[in-house]
Formats: structure tokens, sequence, C-alpha cells
């Protein structure tokens, strides 16, 4: 893949990744927008990788991707755990639903205290893992703006890290946000390196 179909692929890719942030606001189909960026970025970064010879440009990007599912995996996992548990300890019927849901309207103390402990154990674990894969996307994105003297991509992983840290709260995913419209303009923005001048035949016989 050549230089330029990288570089389009990953604009377009942070493009649809952002529009896919925007799903929560009614755009149809944000979640699916989503995941095609993501995996045309991840194309794009192969590409880029190939291109300047460095593969800590891809192989960083798709740490981060893998820690990433391994963190949901690891947090619905806990919660559907959790969940179960309570629900088999009080004797409830899991194929009744009805019986499911009448339990959970009416949690005592003692069981809601058991939910709410199992889901700060998953959000922690979950957390871990985000900030995780933002230190790996990070090094992805600082290898890219090293090899393409593009600064903008080492200031979105930068921004990127800072969310993930700060994704406990709202200006995290705001921070991650705006990080992943820095990668956009960046992709659009980069200059395939010049070439040197191959020296012509009088070129070499005036010297």
């Amino acid at each position: 893949m050549d230089f330029e179909t990288s570089k389009s692929l990953g604009g377009i890719g942070a493009i649809l990744v952002i529009v896919g942030a925007l799903g929560g606001i009614g755009i149809p189909y944000a979640g699916l927008a989503s995941l095609i960026g993501l995996i045309l970025v991840l194309v794009a970064l192969k590409g880029m990788a190939d291109y300047y010879q460095e593969s800590g440009i891809f192989n960083n990007a798709l740490y981060g991707l893998i820690a990433t599912i391994v963190g949901v995996v690891v947090f619905a996992g806990v919660m559907v755990t959790v969940v179960f548990s309570m629900l088999s300890s009080a004797g409830i019927d899991l194929t009744n639903p009805l019986s499911i849901q009448e339990y959970l309207m009416n949690l005592t103390l003692e069981n809601l205290a058991t939910l709410l402990v199992g889901t700060f154990a998953a959000i922690v674990v979950l957390f871990i893992f985000l900030v995780i894969s933002a230190v790996f996307f990070r090094k992805s994105l600082n290898s890219l703006s090293a090899k393409s003297g593009e600064k903008m991509f080492g200031w979105a992983g930068l921004l990127w890290l800072i969310g993930a840290v700060l994704s406990i709260v709202a200006i995290g995913l705001i921070l991650i946000f705006i990080s992943w419209i820095l990668i956009a303009v960046s992709f659009f923005s980069i200059k395939k390196a010049a070439v040197p001048a191959t020296p012509t035949s009088s070129n070499l016989a005036s010297t």
C-alpha cells in the first residue's frame, strides 16, 4: 500500500471514529462507523510502518487495541459474574426474566453493596487496561511523529494518554475525543518524505 493511500485511509478512519463518538446524540450506525474507522486507522498505521520501515508504528497500536479488547471483555466478565452470583445465591430462577426483574427492583442494602463493590472492581480493571492501551497508542503515534515530522501526532498521543488517565471523569473522554480530531488532521497534513535529487551526468562533469 502506497503512502497516499495510507494517508487517506488514516484520515477517513479517524473521522469515522469521531462520528462514532457522536453516537450519543442520535447519529444512526455511529457504533459501526467507529469500528470501521478504527480498522481503517490500523490499516493506515500498517502502511505507514512499512513506508517508514518502523514496525513500532503498527505493533504498538495493535497492542493498544488488544489491551482495550481484553479490558472490555474482563469488565463484562466481572459484571456478569457478580450479577449471576447474586441471583444464584438468592435462589432466583435465571430462566425467568420476571423473577430477575423483581429481585433487582427490591435489592437489599447488603445485595446492593455487593453489586456496587463488583461494579467498582470491574471499572478499576477496565480503567487500568485503558491506560495501558493509551500508553501503547501514544508510543505508536510518537514513532509516526518522529518518522514523518508531523508533530501533531505526538500531541494527539499525549492527549490520548492524559484523557485515559482522566477517563474516570468527563474531561478525560473529551480529551480523547480531541486527540482523534488531531489524528485526523495529522493524517491529512502529513507530507511524503522528499526524495534526494539524483546527480545528473552534467553535474558530475562540472565537479
